[in-house]
């Protein structure tokens, strides 16, 4: 079974990501701060990441390069989840190393295709 974490700090878009992917047999781990995120990852290794941007305590970008530094958590795939989706903001999740990115509010068919497409590489 694949799994994925969720590091989302709004409950209600965690519900919607977590409901979703377990209901697709999708193994999930949580995590509400970037600290935790990048904990987490390091423990269990996921086969995907998905990450907002916008976190208490670090952000999504430094909690990814942190995740980048690491030769334990490098290649994992990490996609953004955020609401910024302006073309400055793509570029500056683009260039901060994000695999891809998930704009919210979600597009259930667009993020199930999206999470199976990068764990079925991560599984290669």
């Amino acid at each position: 079974m694949s799994t994925v974490l969720i590091v989302e700090d709004n409950e209600k878009n965690m519900k919607l990501a977590r409901d979703v992917l377990q209901a697709k047999g999708y193994q999930t781990l949580e995590a509400v701060t970037g600290e935790d995120g990048v904990r987490l990852a390091k423990q269990h290794l996921p086969n995907l990441v998905l990450m907002d941007i916008q976190l208490p305590g670090i952000n999504g970008i430094d909690a990814l390069r942190q995740l980048r530094a690491d030769s334990k958590t490098a290649r994992i795939p990490v996609i953004a989840l955020t609401a910024s989706v302006t073309p400055t903001d793509r570029s500056a999740i683009s260039a901060a190393g994000f695999d891809a990115f998930v704009s919210k509010p979600i597009n259930l068919k667009e993020f199930v295709e999206t999470v199976k497409r990068f764990v079925e590489q991560a599984k290669k």
